[in-house]
């Protein structure tokens, strides 16, 4: 069923983040993790997806780092989504894994409310197949945020 969770929403916003410095520099996760104010054990976990998709590539070394596999303009949020959260169906039903039932139904066919979840989930993966990567950049300012806990290790010297 869908839900966009933190994986989802934080892997977004490292792909936006990718997206930026696409062509100009690799980003480590570090970078990525102070300037969107994210923690990078987390941030592992994502890319990791993110890279068995051949949606990122990685670069080892002093000035390795990550970087999109293809140009943000190709990358739709249809994909990105799907790597992250899974089945992008608003009901189990319409899952592959959720054909069987999911609500205890046995008889899928003649459900008065599968055709209203199916046509919801069209709406769905017809709007994230309709929006790249590269307009989300486009649109998304760009001011990074700090985490908390940088925030109070920060000394001003007036």
């Amino acid at each position: 069923m869908m839900h966009i969770s933190t994986k989802g929403e934080y892997g977004v916003r490292v792909m936006i983040d990718l997206a930026r410095y696409y062509n100009k520099k690799l980003r480590s996760l570090t970078d990525i993790s102070q300037d969107e104010g994210l923690p990078v054990q987390y941030l592992e976990q994502l890319i990791k997806k993110l890279r068995d998709a051949d949606l990122v590539m990685s670069a080892r070394g002093a000035h390795g780092g990550y970087q999109l596999s293809r140009p943000p303009e190709e990358i739709r949020m249809s994909e990105v989504l799907s790597v992250l959260e899974g089945a992008l169906a608003p009901y189990a039903c319409l899952s592959v894994n959720g054909a069987e039932a999911a609500c205890g139904w046995d008889k899928l066919g003649s459900c008065s409310t599968r055709s209203l979840w199916a046509r919801l989930q069209d709406a769905i993966i017809s709007t994230l197949e309709s929006i790249t990567l590269n307009e989300l950049v486009d649109t998304a300012p760009h001011t990074p945020i700090r985490m908390p806990e940088q925030q109070q290790n920060i000394k001003i010297q007036l």
